[in-house]
């Protein structure tokens, strides 16, 4: 057997989102599954797939309250793992940037506790890592005293093109955050920052999206929306809005009834 292929480092793309529900999302993947097939992790767990993440930022949020007034650039840093890890399992340190609506990500492949222990003081790795990244990584962690702030998690339907695989969508649901226990080894337990049977969508592309894709969303009723999860998190959460005011074009009139 083949190993399994070497995690990509560096991720450079634009990204679309979009929110649906249940009835929205059996239209769309269905008509997306013609064009489309699962990644390897949604055929391995026979459809979705756990992600956990932790967020990092300064005491004071500085980075989420930059994050959600919109500037041109923005930037956020997170530890990411592919289920519950242990300490030896391989997880992802992510610097992601966006600039003018283009998406840069960045990432290292450590185990749990390696990765938590240069999150925590700096110490680099034992493991061989690109370089260019780490000394990245040091930098962000030297402008912004960084500490976790919020676990999220979600399960993951991941879709790549058959004759482009670079048009990539995802559909995300059961998207839980908390404040406590700040440990990617832990339960998944914590509060849904969106409603049971909402998905949020993400259409990662190099260029424009396919006819097919834009007819098929725009058949279903599916419109573009402004949403981050660690954003809506934040200003659900610390600063007490509801979701009609936090994302006012998907969650208004019947659909914010049960919200």
């Amino acid at each position: 057997m083949a190993p399994p292929p070497k995690p990509l480092e560096v991720f450079e793309r634009y990204e679309m989102k979009f929110l649906l529900d249940e009835k929205q999302y059996e239209q769309v993947k269905d008509v997306f599954l013609q064009h489309m097939i699962e990644d390897r992790y949604s055929i391995k767990c026979g459809g979705f797939y756990p992600i956990r993440n932790i967020y990092y930022d300064t005491s004071d949020d500085l980075l989420i309250r930059r994050s959600i007034q919109k500037p041109l650039y923005k930037e956020k840093l997170r530890l990411r793992s592919y289920g519950r890890p242990n300490a030896e399992s391989m997880t992802f340190i992510e610097i992601k940037k966006k600039y003018e609506g283009l998406v840069s990500k960045r990432r290292i492949v450590l185990p749990l506790s390696q990765a938590e222990k240069y999150l925590e003081d700096g110490s680099h790795p034992q493991e061989r890592v690109n370089a260019q990244i780490l000394k990245e990584l040091d930098y962000f962690r030297k402008i912004y005293p960084l500490v976790p702030k919020v676990y999220l998690s979600y399960n993951r339907k991941a879709l790549a093109g058959k004759e482009d695989p670079e048009f990539r969508v995802t559909f995300d649901r059961d998207i839980t955050a908390r404040r406590e226990e700040l440990s990617l080894d832990t339960e998944n337990t914590g509060r849904l920052i969106l409603p049971d049977g909402i998905y949020l969508m993400e259409v990662k592309i190099s260029d424009a999206m396919p006819l097919w894709a834009a007819r098929t969303l725009a058949d279903a009723g599916v419109h573009q929306t402004s949403i981050s999860k660690y954003g809506t998190e934040y200003m659900t959460d610390i600063e007490g809005k509801t979701l009609g005011e936090v994302i006012p074009d998907f969650f208004a009139g019947a659909k914010n009834a049960g919200a």
